[in-house]
C-alpha cells in the first residue's frame, strides 16, 4: 500500500484540473527553455510523470512541450533522461514525425531513448525501418559523429533481435555480418588515449601510440580481442568487445530473418543499397589498409570473396581461436583468470554454432576443442568451461569419429561427484542434460547408468532443483534401472545425509550444542560402516538395487532427520515418486510391475524416521498399488503370498494404515478366477484366514500401549474382502456370518475398546448388516460384490439388446432438423 504521503499526492493528481494543467504545461515549457534545469525543473518533472501515471486515460502533451522533452532524451545528466523517458511513456504514442525526429539521431540514442523508441514502434513495418535508420548510422565514419555513438547502437540492435528477429530483412543481415567482420577481425592493436607514461616530456609529440598487451603482460603480436589489455581503448576495440558479445546470438538467431525487405518503404531499401554498396566498396580496402594482419591466423585473399554469413563464420572462428590461445596465458590478476573462463565459454559456444552451420569446420575446430579439454580436464576449476567442450563433443564427437568416453566420464562422475556442492555448476549441468535430453538418451548409455551421482544435486540442494529433475527423472526410467532407481528415490534423504556428513568432514568440525561428536559422523568414519555409506556415494548404477543393512544405516543417521537439508530432500521424493511410476507403466512387463510391488511391500518398513515422509511415500505407494493392480490384475497372483503375508500382520493396521488398507482391498477385489485362472480355492481359503485372524484380533483386544485405536476404514475394508472371497468360495459363508452377527451382538452390550468413536462405530455396524444380509443369498453376493467387467463399465449406448440406441436414435432425429 502506499504511504500517507504518497497517497495525497496521486488523490491531488487525479483531481487536478484542466485549466490547471493547462498552466502547469506552459510554466514547464519556460523551465525547460532555460540553458541549465534547475531542481525546480527537476520537481516539476517528477509532478508531471504523477500526473501523468495516476489517471487513468491516456494524455497528449502540448507539441512544445514534447519537443523539449524528446530533446531531453540525450541531456548529459541521466536523471533527466530518466525523467523525460518515463514521462514520454505516460503520453499517447509520437506521431510520424516526433519519430523521425529520433531516428534521424539514433547515432546519438542512449538506453533511455533507445527503450522509448522501440516502445512506440507499433508494427513489424516500423521495427524493420528503425533497423535500417540504426544500420545506416553504423556506416558513418567516426568523425561524422561524436565520439563512442557507435557503442549505443549494437546494444540497440541486439535488443531487437531478441525481441523481434523478423523485423530483420536479408539486406540487414548482410550488412550488419559485414560490420561484424570489420570489428571483429580489423580493431585496431595500438591503445587509446590516455596511453602515455606520463613524466615532464608528455607533449602531444612525444605521446606515442603503444599496442595492446597480451594478460601475462608481454607485447600483443596478433589482432585485437577481448582479452587484449591497456590503458585506454579506441572506439573500433569497444566494437571489438560489443561485437564479440552479441556474436553467439547473432549466429543463432539471424535465421529467423524474413527472405526480403518487403516490410521497409522503397526509399528505405535504396538508402540501404547504397550503404551496403559503399560497405562492399571498402571492405576489400580495410583488408589492405587496415589494422595489421596477423601472420598466423590471416586467411588468404579468397575469404574476401565468400558471402558475408560465410565470411562472418571464418572470422568468427579465427578470433575464437585466438581467445584459446590467449587463455593459456598466465595472468596476474584474480579477475583476469575468471575473464579468461567466461572467455572460453563464449568462444567454445560460437566455435559450436558456427559447426553447426559448417560442418566442414569440424575438423579444423576438433584438434584445438580436444586440446582444450586436454588441458582443463584434470582442474575442476575450470567446470564452467567443460561443458560448452561436452556440448561440442555431443554434437559434433560422431563426425569426427573422436572418443568421447573421458567427457562422460568427467560430466557424469566427477562433476555430481566432486562438486555437488556447487549451485551454479548444478543449474548449468541440469540445463545441459534437459536441453540435449533426446541425445543423451539415444547415444550415451553413460546418462541412464549416472543416476546415482546426478541425484546428488537433488540430494544436497532440493528445492532449487526439484524442478530439473521432473523434466529428467523420466529419462532415467528404463527396464534395467527402474528397480535400483525406485531404491535410490526412497534413499534420498540418506544420502543427503551422508552428503553433509562428507562435507563437514573434510572442511568442518561437527559437534551437537554439548560439544559431543555427532553420532552419525562417528558411524561415517568408522571402516565397520563405512560400505553403506559408499554405497550411497557410489557414481554409477548398477553395483546393487539396495542396501542388505537399511535398518542399520537409519539407525546411525536417525539424528539427521531433523537437519533441514535432509527434511527438504524428503519433501521432494513423493513427487518424484508420482513420476517414476506414472513412467514406468508405459515401458514395463509384467515381470518388472511384480518386482516393484514386492519392492513397495518390503521398503514400506525401511524408510529414514521422518514421520511425514514415511506416511507421504506410504500414500504414494497405496495409489500406484492400486493403479498397477487395477491395470494387470494377474499381478496380485504374482505376488499373492506376499501381499497375503503383508496384510496377515497386524502390526501393520497400526502403523501403515494407508498401504495395508489398499493392500487388503487389492486382495479382496482381484483374487478371483475371473481376474487370473491360476487361483485356485486353496489361496482364496488361506488368505480368508490371514484376513480373518487380523480382523478377529483388533476387534477382540486392546490396541498395543502408544498406538490409536484401528481406523474405521481398515475394519469395514476387512470385512468386504472376507465377503468377497467368501462369494467365491461358498464354504467360507457361514464363518464370515458368524463373526458379522457376533460383532452385532459385541456392540449392543455397551463400548468397545478397539473403537472410541461412536458414529464410526454405528458405520462399521450397518456395513456388517450389509454384508451379513448380502450373503444370506450366495448368488446376489458374488454378483453385487464382485460385479463382472460388462456390469462395471457399461455400454448401453452400443448395446443393440437393449432400447437405449432406439432412444439415442429418436432424441437424435428430433432433434436435428433435416
Amino acid at each position: 500500500m502506499y504511504s500517507h504521503g504518497s497517497e495525497s499526492l496521486i488523490k491531488q493528481a487525479r483531481e487536478i484540473q484542466e485549466s490547471e494543467l493547462q498552466k502547469f504545461y506552459s510554466r514547464l515549457v519556460k523551465l525547460l527553455q532555460a540553458k541549465e534545469l534547475s531542481h525546480e525543473t527537476v520537481d516539476s518533472l517528477q509532478r508531471l510523470h504523477i500526473i501523468l501515471f495516476a489517471t487513468k486515460f491516456t494524455r497528449t502533451l502540448p507539441v512544445e512541450l514534447q519537443k523539449r522533452l524528446l530533446s531531453l532524451l540525450s541531456a548529459p545528466a541521466e536523471q533527466i533522461q530518466v525523467l523525460s523517458s518515463a514521462v514520454l511513456r505516460e503520453t499517447l504514442p509520437l506521431s510520424g514525425q516526433e519519430l523521425n525526429y529520433n531516428q534521424e539521431n539514433a547515432a546519438q540514442l542512449n538506453s533511455h531513448a533507445a527503450a522509448l523508441l522501440l516502445s512506440r514502434a507499433g508494427s513489424r513495418a516500423e521495427l524493420s525501418s528503425l533497423c535500417t535508420q540504426f544500420l545506416r548510422s553504423l556506416e558513418s565514419r567516426q568523425s561524422e559523429g561524436p565520439a563512442h555513438s557507435f557503442t549505443h547502437i549494437l546494444p540497440i540492435i541486439n535488443t531487437m533481435l531478441t525481441h523481434s528477429p523478423e523485423c530483420l530483412t536479408e539486406d540487414h543481415v548482410t550488412l550488419l555480418s559485414k560490420k561484424l567482420v570489420d570489428w571483429l577481425r580489423y580493431a585496431s592493436i595500438t591503445q587509446g588515449g590516455g596511453a602515455s607514461s606520463g613524466g615532464f616530456f608528455t607533449g602531444p609529440r612525444l605521446r606515442q601510440p603503444m599496442p595492446v598487451a597480451e594478460l601475462d603482460g608481454t607485447v600483443s603480436g596478433d589482432f585485437f580481442t577481448v582479452l587484449c589489455v591497456g590503458q585506454g581503448f579506441t572506439e573500433d576495440q569497444w566494437m571489438n568487445v560489443y561485437s564479440f558479445s552479441m556474436l553467439r546470438h547473432w549466429l543463432l538467431t539471424y535465421h529467423s530473418v524474413s527472405t526480403g525487405s518487403t516490410t521497409a518503404d522503397t526509399a528505405n531499401r535504396v538508402r540501404l543499397s547504397l550503404s551496403l554498396s559503399h560497405s562492399l566498396s571498402n571492405d576489400d580496402r580495410s583488408e589492405v589498409d587496415g589494422s595489421v594482419v596477423s601472420m598466423v591466423s590471416a586467411t588468404s585473399s579468397s575469404s574476401r570473396l565468400l558471402p558475408p554469413k560465410e565470411r562472418l563464420r571464418e572470422k568468427a572462428f579465427q578470433y575464437c581461436q585466438r581467445l584459446i590461445e590467449q587463455s593459456d596465458r598466465k595472468t596476474h590478476r584474480r579477475i583476469d583468470a575468471e575473464l579468461q573462463k567466461a572467455c572460453l565459454v563464449e568462444a567454445v559456444g560460437i566455435l559450436d554454432c558456427v559447426c553447426v552451420e559448417d560442418a566442414s569446420l569440424v575438423y579444423r575446430t576438433f584438434p584445438c576443442i580436444k586440446a582444450l579439454f586436454g588441458r582443463l580436464s584434470s582442474d575442476l576449476s575450470f567446470a564452467r568451461v567443460l561443458l560448452p567442450i561436452a556440448q561440442f563433443y555431443l554434437n559434433h564427437g560422431e563426425m569426427a569419429a573422436v572418443d568421447c568416453e573421458s567427457v562422460w566420464k568427467v560430466v557424469f562422475g566427477r562433476f555430481p561427484a566432486e562438486l555437488f556442492n556447487d549451485a551454479f555448476l548444478a543449474h548449468e549441468l541440469l540445463r545441459f542434460l534437459r536441453l540435449n535430453l533426446e541425445s543423451l538418451q539415444l547415444r550415451l548409455p553413460q546418462y541412464t547408468r549416472s543416476f546415482p551421482n546426478l541425484l546428488k544435486f537433488l540430494a544436497w540442494n532440493s528445492p532449487a532443483v526439484v524442478d530439473d529433475f521432473v523434466d529428467l527423472l523420466p529419462s532415467l526410467v528404463t527396464t534395467g534401472t527402474a528397480v535400483e532407481l525406485l531404491h535410490t528415490l526412497l534413499d534420498l534423504p540418506c544420502l543427503s545425509a551422508t552428503l553433509v556428513l562428507q562435507h563437514r568432514s573434510t572442511c568442518l568440525p561437527i559437534s551437537d550444542t554439548g560439544g559431543r561428536s555427532l553420532v552419525s559422523l562417528d558411524a561415517f568414519r568408522n571402516p565397520s560402516f563405512r560400505g553403506l555409506f559408499l554405497f550411497l556415494l557410489r557414481g554409477e548404477a548398477g553395483s546393487g538395487d539396495t542396501i542388505d543393512r537399511l535398518s542399520t544405516l537409519h539407525e546411525q543417521l536417525a539424528e539427521a532427520a531433523s537437519w533441514p537439508r535432509v527434511v527438504q530432500c524428503a519433501q521432494t521424493v513423493p513427487v518424484l515418486l508420482h513420476i517414476f511410476f506414472n513412467t514406468v507403466v508405459t515401458i514395463a512387463d509384467q515381470k518388472l510391475l511384480a518386482h516393484l510391488i514386492l519392492v513397495m511391500l518390503e521398503r514400506s518398513s525401511l524408510l529414514l524416521s521422518l514421520r511425514t515422509f514415511i506416511r507421504e511415500v506410504h500414500r504414494v505407494f497405496s495409489c500406484h498399488l492400486l493403479r498397477l493392480c487395477k491395470l494387470q490384475p494377474s499381478l496380485v497372483m504374482d505376488q499373492s503370498h506376499e501381499l497375503v503375508e503383508f496384510a496377515g500382520t497386524t502390526a501393520n493396521v497400526y502403523n501403515k494404515e494407508e498401504m495395508y488398507t489398499h493392500v487388503v482391498w487389492v486382495l479382496g477385489e482381484y483374487l478371483s478366477v475371473s481376474c487370473d485362472s491360476r487361483c485356485s480355492v486353496r489361496l482364496i481359503t488361506s488368505c480368508f484366514e490371514a484376513l480373518e485372524a487380523v480382523l478377529f484380533e483388533i476387534t477382540s483386544s486392546t490396541p498395543p500401549p502408544g498406538s490409536p485405536c484401528p481406523a474405521p476404514r481398515v475394519i469395514t475394508t476387512l470385512m468386504s474382502a472376507l465377503a468377497k472371497l467368501a462369494s467365491r468360495s461358498h464354504d467360507l459363508i457361514p464363518r464370515v456370518s458368524l463373526f458379522l452377527s457376533k460383532l452385532r451382538s459385541v456392540t449392543r452390550c455397551g463400548s468397545v475398546t478397539w473403537c472410541s468413536d461412536e458414529e464410526d462405530l454405528v458405520a462399521i455396524v450397518t456395513r456388517g448388516e450389509e454384508l451379513w444380509s448380502l450373503l444370506k443369498t450366495p448368488g446376489v453376493a458374488q454378483s453385487v460384490l464382485t460385479p463382472s467387467a460388462h456390469v462395471t463399465t457399461p455400454q448401453w449406448h452400443k448395446d443393440t439388446n437393449v432400447s437405449m440406441p432406439l432412444q439415442m436414435r429418436a432424441l437424435t432425429s428430433l432433434t436435428h432438423s433435416q
